[in-house]
């Protein structure tokens, strides 16, 4: 027998009503909340550097920030001078020794935390090293 050609048919939303919960429920959990730097150091003035945005600067470049107390940290995770060096040589042997280290530190950080990070990277045979600082912004 033939249906009728008059019978409504109607396709189950609920199945896929889960499935978008399910994904927003995913994009919640894995969403990054804050940032990787260390939002206590205040950098000092660069305004006779050059400048970089962040689109400019390669995907492998490391940023190590230096805080006030002597406290090194790589995306806001605090580490130690092994771990910073561990760290190191495994960038090291992902990109070579040509990878841009750049070295974010507090203005008022002691030379000798800074001089610590910097001895580290050269133990490591890391030679390209920036210093991170902001420029002043001149209103016309």
């Amino acid at each position: 027998m033939k249906k009728p050609k008059n019978e409504d048919v109607s396709l189950d939303m609920t199945p896929m009503i889960d499935v978008v919960f399910q994904l927003i429920i995913f994009f919640v959990v894995t969403l990054k909340m804050s940032d990787d730097k260390d939002t206590t150091i205040k950098l000092a003035d660069g305004k006779n550097g050059i400048v970089l945005t962040q689109e400019e600067l390669p995907p492998s470049q490391l940023t190590i920030d230096v805080a006030r107390s002597g406290r090194v940290s790589l995306c806001n995770i605090t580490l130690t001078d092994k771990m910073l060096e561990q760290k190191i040589k495994e960038r090291k042997a992902r990109y070579g020794a040509e990878f841009p280290c750049m070295i974010r530190a507090d203005q008022n950080t002691r030379h000798r935390d800074v001089a610590r990070v910097m001895n580290i990277c050269a133990a490591c045979g890391v030679w390209k090293l920036s210093f991170v600082a902001i420029q002043e912004h001149k209103s016309k």
